[in-house]
């Protein structure tokens, strides 16, 4: 049963990943049917991303009042009927408004979810549920461009509804084997969920907190400029560029999967050291004057150096701060990465406009300095873990 159980959290990983992509790519037609200008992707994205930093706030005190089997399957639910009215919805008015359950839904599965696999199991396979997300995420343009082919984006965003609403059956199917089988965490249910004063007031939070932001904001500012930044400073033909900004989240997957066997020989901390490491070597590849072609190479670097950052940090944090807060905590990194995300990219923006996008590789060096410098100072805190 137990590993049925994690066949379910692999699949709802794959789900989670389906519909990110959709928005980006059914955009150039959606918003010429709603009569709309291109920018007002923003709106709907930036509405999305506070309902998801909404929902990993409440992550803990959700999962404390109703666990994480309901909290997983109702937020999916949330996400699938959003999709379905994506796919129904005729002004931007109403996209903007099922934007809501659909950011709620997505925060909640993600925070909740990533704690349970985190206290549950091992690393590797913190790693490969991520790289199932990264499947996920790569599978969504190609279901959405087999819907625009035989119909239009509404059938896309129908199809990916309908494979929600299937897992959602099955999560509250398989509702049982989410049961806690340790009477010490019935226990913690119980206990009043962590205000964010007590959060941040815990030896390290603020450490990890910094560290998340930084890392989600260096990841999604490289996704999005990596392309523009090759043609605008090296002359690479937008086509070529594409593909190169495609092969960055190529390297993010097939470095997860390979992170998850690395982790039988290395802890989360030696993961994570490693990851910086790469990522600086991937920097230093953009800035060194070696042409067009060692820029590639060190943005594909630094998308492998991402891979085990991510789920590594989440995997530690029972370690870090004990079972009984990892939900809580695990909530607010969910929140501060999408806080990076939201943000960051847009600042760089700004930078690349107004003073050059050649400070594209600057740029991602300082986040990772201070990422790598709330790591190394969150690994000499002392935290007494309970183990419950």
């Amino acid at each position: 049963m137990a590993s049925f159980l994690l066949a379910i959290i692999y699949i709802s990983f794959i789900s989670l990943g389906l519909p990110d992509a959709l928005l980006g790519g059914a955009w150039p037609t959606m918003h010429s049917e709603f009569g709309v200008p291109v920018s007002y992707a923003g709106v709907v994205s930036m509405i999305i991303c506070m309902g998801t930093i909404v929902s990993s706030l409440l992550s803990e005190r959700m999962t404390k009042r109703f666990g994480t089997g309901k909290v997983t399957a109702i937020s999916v639910a949330f996400t699938a009927a959003a999709l379905f009215g994506f796919s129904v919805s005729n002004s931007f008015p109403m996209l903007c408004l099922l934007a809501i359950p659909y950011g709620l839904g997505a925060g909640g599965v993600d925070a909740s979810i990533n704690n349970y696999a985190a206290i549950h199991y091992a690393s590797r396979h913190m790693s490969w549920l991520h790289c199932m997300w990264g499947i996920g995420a790569s599978a969504g343009p190609y279901i959405l461009a087999a819907a625009m082919t035989n119909g239009s984006w509404n059938l896309g965003y129908r199809w990916v509804a309908f494979l929600q609403v299937a897992l959602t059956a099955v999560l509250f199917i398989t509702l049982p084997l989410w049961k806690e089988d340790k009477p010490s965490e019935e226990a913690e249910e119980k206990k009043k969920p962590l205000s964010l004063r007590e959060i941040f007031s815990i030896p390290g939070t603020k450490e990890v907190f910094t560290a998340f932001f930084c890392y989600c904001a260096l990841e999604s500012t490289a996704g999005l400029w990596a392309s523009s930044y090759l043609v605008m400073e090296h002359g690479i033909s937008e086509g070529t560029a594409a593909a190169l900004a495609t092969l960055f989240y190529t390297g993010i997957t097939v470095g997860r999967a390979v992170s998850g066997f690395l982790t039988y020989k290395l802890s989360d901390k030696n993961m994570i050291h490693l990851g910086e490491v790469i990522i600086t070597v991937g920097i230093l590849a953009m800035v060194l004057p070696f042409g067009e072609k060692t820029a590639m190479a060190g943005i594909v670097l630094v998308g492998l150096g991402c891979a085990p950052i991510y789920p590594c940090t989440i995997h530690s944090t029972p370690a870090h701060f004990g079972k009984d807060k990892s939900q809580a905590i695990i909530g607010v990194q969910m929140a501060c990465a999408y806080i990076g995300s939201c943000f960051m990219p847009p600042l760089f923006g700004i930078i690349a406009n107004n003073i050059s996008a050649g400070l594209f590789a600057t740029y991602l060096a300082v986040i990772l300095v201070i990422m790598a410098l709330s790591v190394e100072k969150l690994n000499r805190i002392k935290n007494p873990v309970k183990e419950q």
